[in-house]
């Protein structure tokens, strides 16, 4: 009840009141709107480019620590080479060899470094020489047993392992106290880590290598101990509570940079969920070794054994990390590697800008409202003119204009009205202008049917000609022929000259005559298939050229050719074709009595289904009125000939599916233009079979 009576009074507000209204209403909708979607966008874009860095540190964390454990293999290898090892493992005298294998030790930086025999047994721990002073033989060590340790079981069998290992308290005690001692962590309480049911931790985790020592020359085993190897030099380093990878992680990859007093980048090793390396400070300013990964973190790597990517609470803070598991040679998850960035300058920057974009919607807010205040101004303004304008145009007056003041929204309406009127004029005009199109077409077609049926006529009148000339031509030739046989007969006998002699050469020169007339009739209506084969049409006009060019230089008339050499190979009649080329040729040639030019050239059709091959003459042309009687048997201009050129050529054009055009003007030359289809179209009509 009260919506409703909102909307009668919202309705009753005057059209100012409401334009304005409506329109803050969408801008403040559309403005939170695109607030909110813009900020997860921004947010979402910010923490994508944070995660691809992190990514690629973790990348970079990772050459550092493969690095420092290819390092140790390197040293324990070239260690595992000295000729005093190999001696002193034969003769079972290790006088002086803890103490020199001490120093390598501290020299690069190792905190194991152990000879065993070939059965595995420890016969040589440096550490022990260098914290006793003991330097002779095997005082050194209490001789136990390392077979079973993975790296040394491989060694023995002539393999080369490197990796990270779980040392037990046990064995760290065996090195010395100050290893275990390092390697002793007290869990510190973690805001967010997993449940543990322990407090402390023992172990160690250790980069490790072995390498065999054997026998210079000998081939390394494969498979058995003992074969070969005399013993195994084993060391490593300790990571619990060494600082160096870590913090050379962080000098490469984020070079010291802080923001608000705090390191931006960290990195951190993990014995399982416990920190025992790393450059993240607790509260109170201290590297926060002791502390655990959160559950979330816990969960994705220790437990699925995959990497994580993104938002992770560490010890304080917020941070975008990566973590990846790390692996001992087994395959077993025994720890993890992690770099993060600080979330809190990311954060700071979407705000940021995401203040900056607030202020600016603002501020345009407040620039929309003054100008719908301006535009609702102007639309409450007297709408009688468009109401009288749209009365005149509903009476057809289409040349009435509405005065279009402003740029503003009635304005706008009035050029859309103005312009809405320019188009029904325009319509109306164009209405005209298709009713003329139309009739102009309606002509065409008209005359395009005509064309048509005298095409039909022509056809239809030629194959009758046809028939009619080979019976006429039938029952002429046999009389004719006996009519010239008798007439040189009579010529034979009638040896001297005189004017019976004239008057029988006459005769045979006039049915002779006859006989060639009869032989164009037999041509025209002569119904042969074609002998269709693939052809060049550019060949047959050459071939035609080469027939005709001597009596045309005889009669100074040039024979130019622009033909176009990439033209498809077609199914023809070679030798009608070229009847057709040689009596368009000949016509051109008797066209130009006086010399010229006559230009043959071919091309493809603008649809490309035709082969145009064009005869342009520069003779002296052929009347208008002649035109449509070209192609009739026995039509001729000349004096001489039987009129059946033409009538055989179009008739052959006719059968292969084409057609011959001809364009004349008197005193400037004709052109005859031969359309031959490249595919042969005769079979869709039957009239041009019959033609």
């Amino acid at each position: 009840m009260q919506l409703r009576t909102l909307a009668r009074r919202f309705h009753d507000f005057p059209l100012r009141s409401k334009l304005v209204l409506s329109f803050l209403v969408v801008i403040l909708f559309g403005g939170v709107v695109s607030l909110f979607i813009g900020t997860r966008l921004e947010h979402r874009t910010i923490i994508s480019l944070a995660e691809a860095k992190v990514r690629h540190d973790l990348a970079a964390a990772w050459v550092v620590y493969n690095e420092k454990l290819n390092g140790i293999r390197d040293t324990v290898r070239l260690s595992a080479e000295q000729e005093s090892l190999r001696q002193a493992l034969r003769s079972g005298r290790f006088d002086g060899l803890a103490a020199r294998l001490d120093k390598v030790r501290r020299d690069y930086g190792l905190d194991i470094l152990t000879l065993t025999d070939g059965s595995g047994r420890a016969v040589v721990r440096s550490r022990r020489a260098g914290s006793s002073g003991v330097g002779d033989s095997a005082a050194g060590t209490d001789g136990d047993d390392e077979s079973k340790d993975p790296f040394v079981a491989r060694a023995l069998r002539g393999a080369t392992p490197a990796g990270t290992q779980i040392v037990p308290r046990g064995q760290l005690l065996k090195e010395g106290q100050d290893l275990a001692d390092r390697a002793y962590f007290e869990f510190v309480p973690t805001p967010m880590a997993a449940e543990r049911t322990e407090n402390h931790e023992e172990s160690g985790m250790m980069l490790k290598t072995a390498v065999p020592v054997v026998e210079e020359g000998a081939p390394v085993p494969s498979s058995s101990a003992g074969a070969g190897v005399l013993g195994v030099l084993y060391g490593g380093l300790l990571l619990d509570r060494n600082y160096e990878l870590v913090d050379r992680v962080k000098d490469i990859v984020y070079r010291g940079e802080k923001y608000k007093g705090h390191d931006i980048g960290t990195a951190t090793l993990f014995q399982k969920d416990l920190r025992i390396s790393t450059n993240v400070l607790d509260d109170k300013g201290n590297r926060a070794v002791g502390t655990r990964v959160s559950r979330e973190v816990n969960e994705a790597v220790l437990r699925q054994g995959r990497p994580y990517l993104g938002r992770a609470f560490v010890v304080t803070a917020w941070y975008i990390t990566a973590y990846e598991p790390i692996r001992d040679i087994e395959g077993q998850t025994i720890g993890m590697i992690y770099v993060g960035m600080l979330e809190r300058p990311y954060i700071d920057l979407r705000n940021r800008v995401m203040a900056t974009f607030s202020g600016l919607a603002g501020l345009c807010t407040l620039f929309l409202l003054g100008l719908l205040a301006y535009i609702a101004r102007n639309i409450t303004r007297p709408l009688a003119a468009m109401v009288e304008a749209t009365d005149k145009i509903a009476r057809g007056d289409l040349e009435h204009r509405v005065n279009a003041e402003g740029r503003d929204e009635i304005g706008l309406l009035a050029q859309s009205f103005n312009r809405m009127t320019e188009d029904l004029h325009a319509a109306r005009e164009d209405l005209t202008q298709w009713g003329r199109t139309l009739e102009r077409r309606v002509e065409d077609r008209t005359q395009q049917l005509r064309q048509t049926r005298d095409q039909l006529i022509r056809s239809e009148k030629l194959a009758s000609l046809g028939q009619m000339a080979a019976g006429v031509a039938h029952e002429i030739n046999n009389p004719l022929t006996s009519i010239l046989l008798n007439t040189h007969l009579l010529l034979e006998n009638h040896g001297e000259a005189g004017e019976e002699r004239e008057s029988l050469t006459l005769i045979a020169e006039e049915a002779a005559r006859c006989a060639k007339i009869v032989s164009g009739l037999l041509d025209f209506a002569r119904q042969t298939p074609a002998q269709e084969t693939p052809a060049d049409v550019n060949d047959i006009i050459d071939r035609t050229v080469q027939l005709h060019e001597m009596q045309a230089s005889v009669r100074n008339i040039r024979i130019e050719k622009q033909l176009d050499r990439s033209l498809p190979a077609v199914d023809l009649d070679k030798n009608k074709i070229q009847q057709v080329f040689s009596n368009l040729t000949m016509n051109a040639r008797e066209a130009m009595p006086e010399g010229g030019t006559l230009t043959i050239s071919s091309r493809l059709s603008r649809d490309g289904e035709f082969l145009e091959i064009a005869f342009s003459d520069t003779g002296v042309g052929i009347r208008e009125e002649n035109l449509p009687k070209l192609f009739d048997p026995f039509f001729t201009t000349k004096s001489f000939g039987t009129g059946l050129g033409l009538a055989v050529s179009y008739g052959i054009i006719l059968q292969r599916g084409g057609t011959i055009e001809v364009q004349s003007e008197v005193g400037r030359g004709s052109v005859f233009t031969v359309r031959i289809p490249l595919v042969d179209k005769s079979d869709e009509n039957p009239k041009m079979k019959e033609a």
